[in-house]
């Protein structure tokens, strides 16, 4: 199944949000059509073309943000100037609705990959109202045990990339909240420091990829890659701004609140990073979802058989 063919947006903007921040967004495909919104992936990722081609523009409304701190949206993460107190995730869900507000909707189907599940699931519980479906793909619940897999339990696989990782660290912070002490030296006032910092994590975080693409080219931004390290590490050093402390996590906690909400969930066998135990308990707890398993794939939404299986499923809510 070929990708919807390339479009560009019939409008966009910046939306005050407050804070003195700034998020862009962009509407594309059919003005009448079914609403859309995509939550881009990281934190701190944002928006790309590619995520406009999973929908059926004669059929879809699709609304595109870069989320605070990123891609287009300003203040800029990588600018070492900016207040990321106010970036959390409260403020982000608050920032949604907003946005659904300005550009008068009622309820949208909710898409995210990676972040942007987590993003999409904590939203739709706490405004179960303005959502119609869910679309997930390289799902997340922001659990710590699901931070602590990434950042320690995949150094058993890794284990020369995590030596370079951890090694990285001050020799009393190389155990415990490994995305915290990160963060502060992100956090540095020194640039070297943060430089230093920044390029250690995405290595990392390239070398836990188990199948292509095995690179990841953005990462050789400087900007993108200071704003990316910096907005993951302090949300994954924070609980994500949701976390009681606990292994499990709110998100997974409170997925009953979901029912009513149709969904599906697409997640790729190899992804280690994002496991599909924690898929197959969210199903579970949750009436109304079902799961798609792409053979073969790790955390790439952008694999052939992947984008298959998510437009597939947009294809499926495109009717409702």
């Amino acid at each position: 199944m070929a990708l919807y063919p390339e479009i560009e947006p019939h409008d966009h903007g910046m939306l005050d949000v407050g804070d003195g921040n700034r998020v862009y967004w962009e509407t594309c495909g059919n003005p009448r059509g079914k609403p859309a919104l995509v939550l881009h992936g990281g934190p701190g990722s944002g928006c790309t073309p590619y995520f406009r081609r999973l929908f059926d523009p004669a059929v879809y409304r699709i609304v595109l943000l870069d989320q605070r701190g990123c891609g287009r949206s300003t203040p800029h993460a990588g600018v070492y100037e900016t207040d990321m107190s106010v970036n959390t995730t409260p403020h982000l869900i608050a920032d949604l609705e907003l946005l659904r507000r300005h550009l008068g909707i009622e309820r949208w189907l909710v898409w995210g990959v990676s972040w942007g599940s987590v993003l999409g699931l904590r939203y739709a519980q706490t405004n179960p109202g303005a959502v119609s479906e869910l679309v997930l793909t390289g799902i997340a619940t922001a659990a710590n045990a699901e931070v602590a897999l990434l950042t320690q339990g995949l150094g058993k696989i890794f284990p020369e990339p995590f030596e370079r990782f951890v090694g990285e660290l001050p020799a009393g912070e190389r155990d415990g909240n490994l995305a915290a002490a990160y963060n502060r030296l992100i956090e540095s006032p020194d640039a070297a420091v943060r430089e230093r910092a920044a390029r250690a994590w995405t290595d990392w975080e390239t070398a836990i990829v188990p199948a292509p693409p095995r690179s990841v080219p953005r990462y050789e931004d400087p900007v993108f890659r200071m704003a990316f390290a910096r907005t993951v590490t302090h949300y994954f050093g924070n609980d994500h701004f949701l976390g009681d402390g606990n292994d499990e996590g709110v998100v997974l906690r409170d997925a009953p609140l979901l029912k009513g909400i149709s969904g599906t969930l697409v997640q790729g066998s190899l992804d280690l990073g994002n496991l599909l135990g924690t898929v197959w308990r969210l199903h579970h707890a949750w009436p109304g979802s079902e799961v798609v398993v792409v053979d073969d794939v790790g955390h790439n939404a952008g694999a052939p058989s992947m984008a298959e299986a998510l437009m597939a499923a947009t294809d499926k809510y495109a009717a409702r």
